[in-house]
This record gives structure tokens, C-alpha cells and sequence, in this order.
């Protein structure tokens, strides 16, 4: 969708619905159950419904292909054999090695060296029902790809093991944008009363109260782990770092140790997880809102902002079901909401 208009295309045939037609007419498609479909899940949030099955080509290509990258510059290079464009998709590549001109008409999205137009790539496309129509033809590469590849079933069977995939990662990256637009429900009279429970009263207490009984025990610079070894040396415990889990197993060899754990949790609240997170980050609807990443290409797992991935345990009981729901719990690793998303529909 576009300030042009929402493009379409189906088989058949691409058309521009106006924009203030793009309902009625998305509305009308849904009726017939298709699989929808789209370069990124996330660029698709005018979408006013919530589609049941779907092809993402940035989160099939990140399947295909691995990498960083699921834009559409680097999505159509991956599908038609081509060296990966530059990063930020809208390179001046004005002249192939021969030295012709390869821009082409901007009024085509493919540029005549066969990679896409930054003008289409970096902004908004001027024929909706063009760029529509190039879904299609991406789509269609890449399911070709995935039936190329071996099926390591005993029986292979119709679809294949790797277009399975690409349904389940799909529908994994479309799941990502609904837990960003739904949120997390959060009730903020707890949430307060927890934060204020560690932070005392708004405005909260400051460093120097928060620092007081760990510095009465342990006199150095709490935020630079090189000056807290060397202090906790000097008390008789020798550690090749700080880190929480090492200091656990010396919490009776010193009551310094003891504070300094304490004040970590309530050092990471404040500074982090304190009233200005709870005043930022969870709305007037009660809802805590974070962006979601389907398979983020360093760890190739789902990742969440706004803390929705670290939330403390001190402020988990915040998080409540509104009334006539209950939550369901699962791991955030790579197989449980996939599961969820496809038991659920």
C-alpha cells in the first residue's frame, strides 16, 4: 500500500485499488481464503485483517539464502541469480563493466543489468500494481527453489519439507508484527507498585541512595567491574570477573557480596526497567509494545525490544491477562511459537 494506492495482483492479473478502496477490496480477496502475500510482513500493517496463511519473500529468501539482509533489493538479486546489491539498495550503478548505461527507465522497476530501481527500492514505488506483480514472479523463483531441494522424509510427500518451512517462517514473521501491534498485557497499578517496591516513590530514589549500603561494604566505582574485582580482591575474594552467576557462590564469604547482588537488581530496574521504561514503553491501553524479529540474522531467532525479552522476574507478575483471557506460557527459542501460531491458526 502506497500514498498511490494499495497495488494487487493475483495470477491473473495487477491492478491499483485508491487507497480509500483498499479495505472493501482486501476485504472482498479475503473472502476466498488466499495466501497472501508480500516482501516484508512488517511493511503491511495498513493490511486492515488478519490474514491466516501467508508468503513473506524476505523471511523465505532469509531461508534460501541465510544472511542479514530480507529487503527487496537483496531479496530479488538472491531470486534471480545476482550478485548482492549494496546495502542500502539505492547504489548509483550507473554503468556495467562494458561501460553502458544501466539505469533504464525508472519508469521499469528492473533496471536493464536486471537488479531493481532504487527509486522503487528506496521509496514509494510509482505503479503499485507493478511492483504487486513483482511479488509474483519472486514467489514463484523461490517456491521453485524450495522443491529443488532434497527432502529428508522417508516419504517425501506433497508440499515438500522446505515449502513447509517457508509457510512456517512466513507465518512466524507475520506473527512478529501482530505481538507488536497487540502488545503484551501489562497492568500498570502493579507494574508501579512493583517498580516502587525496588525504586521507592516517583520521581524513584537516586544513585547515590541506591548506592549507599553497597558502598558501605565494598568503597569503589560500582559500574566499573575492573575497580569492583579489584575491591572484592582486596577483601579476600579472587575472581576472574564480577559477573552475577560467579558472585553467587560467595554471598556468604562476605556480606559485601550479598549487597553488591542486591544492588545489581535494583541498579538494572532503575536504570532500565524503572518509571521512565513504565511511562515509555507501556501505553495507556495497558499494553507493553516491542518490536518483533521472526529470525534475526545474527541468532537466527525471535528477538524483542522494549524489553519484552529481559523482563525481571521482580516485574513478571505485572504481566496479566485482561478479563475473559488467560496467557499462555512458552519458551521464546525457535520451535514454540511457531507451534502456537500454527495450532492456533
Amino acid at each position: 500500500m502506497t500514498g498511490a494506492g494499495c497495488g494487487l495482483a493475483t495470477r491473473d492479473r495487477s491492478w491499483t485499488v485508491p487507497t480509500g478502496e483498499a479495505a472493501a477490496a482486501l476485504a472482498a480477496l479475503a473472502a476466498d481464503g488466499p495466501r497472501w502475500l508480500w516482501w516484508r510482513a512488517r511493511e503491511c500493517r495498513l493490511l486492515p485483517l488478519r490474514p491466516r496463511t501467508c508468503w513473506d519473500l524476505g523471511a523465505v529468501h532469509q531461508v534460501l539464502h541465510g544472511g542479514r539482509r530480507d529487503d527487496p533489493a537483496a531479496v530479488w538479486a538472491a531470486a534471480n541469480g545476482l550478485g548482492q546489491p549494496g546495502e542500502s539498495g539505492a547504489e548509483l550503478a550507473l554503468l556495467d563493466r562494458g561501460g553502458r548505461a544501466v539505469e533504464g527507465d525508472p519508469a521499469d522497476p528492473v533496471r536493464a543489468d536486471g537488479t531493481l530501481h532504487p527509486e522503487w527500492t528506496a521509496g514509494v514505488p510509482p505503479d503499485p500494481a507493478r511492483w504487486a506483480a513483482l511479488t509474483l514472479e519472486v514467489q514463484a523463483r523461490q517456491e521453485a527453489a524450495l522443491r529443488a531441494l532434497p527432502d529428508p522424509r522417508p516419504r517425501p510427500l506433497d508440499p515438500p519439507l522446505a515449502l513447509l518451512t517457508a509457510y512456517a517462517e512466513s507465518a512466524a514473521a507475520l506473527l512478529a508484527v501482530e505481538l507488536e501491534h497487540d502488545g503484551l498485557p501489562v497492568d500498570r497499578a502493579i507494574a508501579e507498585t512493583l517498580v516502587g517496591a525496588q525504586l521507592g516513590p516517583r520521581p524513584g530514589s537516586t544513585r547515590q541512595v541506591r548506592d549507599a549500603p553497597v558502598l558501605a561494604l565494598l568503597p569503589t566505582d560500582l559500574r566499573n567491574p575492573a575497580l569492583v574485582r579489584e575491591a572484592l580482591l582486596r577483601l579476600g575474594i579472587d575472581l576472574p570477573d564480577t559477573r552475577s552467576w560467579r558472585l553467587e557462590a560467595y554471598r556468604s564469604a562476605h556480606p559485601a557480596v550479598e549487597a553488591l547482588l542486591a544492588w545489581r537488581k535494583v541498579e538494572r530496574t532503575a536504570t532500565t526497567y524503572g518509571y521512565g521504561w513504565l511511562d515509555a514503553q507501556v501505553g495507556v491501553d495497558g499494553r507493553l509494545r516491542g518490536a518483533w524479529t521472526s529470525a534475526d540474522g545474527g541468532a537466527g531467532r525471535m528477538t524483542a525490544q522494549a524489553g519484552l525479552h529481559s523482563l525481571p522476574a521482580e516485574l513478571r507478575p505485572a504481566v496479566a491477562a485482561e478479563a475473559g483471557h488467560v496467557l499462555v506460557r512458552a519458551d521464546l527459542g525457535q520451535v514454540e511459537p511457531r507451534v502456537l501460531a500454527a495450532v492456533s491458526g
